[in-house]
């Protein structure tokens, strides 16, 4: 299964605000956003630092892929 975080960066855009400033107001490192950039694993304590930062559900920043 992969991830795909294209609706972090959706939700992102619609709010006008950048990678760094999600890094900063969810208190997570620039390392995670650049893992997330490339769609890598980030750990279930960044998503809830993610969501918590954005009023959002996880399942409205992060889709998991089935593989073929």
């Amino acid at each position: 299964m992969t991830v795909s975080y294209k609706k972090l960066w959706h939700l992102l855009l619609d709010k006008g605000m950048t990678k760094l400033e999600l890094a900063k107001r969810a208190e997570i490192s620039r390392y995670s956003i650049t893992k997330m950039g490339k769609d890598e694993d980030v750990s279930t304590d960044v998503l809830k630092k993610i969501c918590d930062a954005l009023h959002c559900r996880v399942e409205e920043i992060v889709d998991f892929i089935p593989e073929k």
